[in-house]
């Protein structure tokens, strides 16, 4: 277990370094610079602008300067939205704001998808199954942008019971965000509990538990579901990060003061350190899911080893 472990934090290390590479090359690559905006200085302020923060040199020494600061843990401070400010302390501000409303979010995915994917499968081929499959599959054709603005107009402003403003501390706040947020993982986890779940109870272990009498209830639920939950343990663990870190429409059509809002708006005003920092912030987040949803797997189900194939 040690060596898989070592194994996968060197990959770790690798997959943040090239991460850090394509994010930084792509970001420069975007035609314009920080300083445009519809009272653009002079040439002079934008020259000295450039000397003071370095992007007067190439690339590849502004990578490097980068990559030696990200060694010792400094991620660069904001040159625009706020201006000198940390980027890890805006980050660190921001991604509880996010992460309150991903939690609920996937909660509820979780909560309510797995069960209505071993519902479609215990009941396939009626019409249970069927209206199922049309909501999920209608959910997951739907961008989140359109589900927020379709609650946004239905349910909030005046005479509505949610308001149309996020403001921190307020239930009501939470609501629609998190229902929107959590929307497409709730149907992507219930049609994947579906699947995995129709191909669980063609084994052969269900085979012998009905042969042994057992009821059909008990193993779809007990049964089945155990060795179902792996392909949905697999998704989890990526979507977990995402959502966490902030959806990104969710948030800028809710003005919720979170990570994802503020990842969107770095990204219109060219604030490079402010990129930088939330993609590499997100991409560590992404790897330390994945790492855990392999653990998960074991726990979930002893029979797999995750040390296979390291010899």
């Amino acid at each position: 277990m040690a060596k898989y472990t070592l194994k996968r934090v060197l990959m770790a290390l690798l997959t943040l370094f090239v991460v850090a590479c394509i994010t930084f090359f792509l970001m420069h690559a975007i035609p314009g610079n920080p300083w445009l905006s519809e009272k653009t200085p002079s040439e002079a302020v934008i020259n000295a602008l450039n000397e003071k923060y370095g992007l007067n040199e190439p690339l590849i020494v502004q990578l490097g300067k980068y990559l030696g600061n990200l060694l010792r843990g400094d991620l660069g401070n904001s040159i625009k939205m706020q201006k000198n400010r940390p980027v890890l302390d805006i980050i660190l501000e921001m991604f509880p704001v996010s992460a309150q409303v991903g939690v609920v979010a996937i909660l509820w995915a979780v909560l309510v998808g797995v069960p209505l994917g071993c519902l479609a499968a215990y009941r396939r081929g009626t019409w249970v199954d069927s209206l199922l499959r049309v909501i999920c599959t209608i959910g997951i054709s739907m961008p989140g942008f359109v589900v927020a603005t379709m609650l946004l107009h239905l349910l909030c402003g005046t005479g509505k019971p949610f308001p149309a403003l996020f403001v921190s501390g307020s239930l009501a706040s939470y609501v629609l965000p998190c229902a929107a947020l959590g929307f497409y993982p709730m149907c992507y986890l219930s049609r994947q509990t579906r699947t995995a779940m129709l191909d669980a109870i063609n084994q052969e272990y269900i085979k012998t538990a009905r042969a042994k009498g057992l009821k059909n209830k008990k193993i779809i639920f007990k049964h089945a579901l155990r060795n179902a939950l792996i392909p949905v343990i697999t998704y989890l663990g990526p979507q977990i990060a995402f959502t966490l870190c902030g959806g990104f429409v969710v948030e800028t059509v809710f003005s919720i003061p979170g990570l994802g809002r503020y990842f969107i708006q770095s990204i219109q005003n060219r604030d490079y350190p402010l990129i930088m920092g939330t993609t590499l912030f997100l991409a560590a987040f992404i790897i330390v899911m994945n790492l855990l949803v392999d653990l998960a797997y074991k726990l979930v189900d002893p029979r797999i080893n995750l040390t296979k194939g390291e010899n």
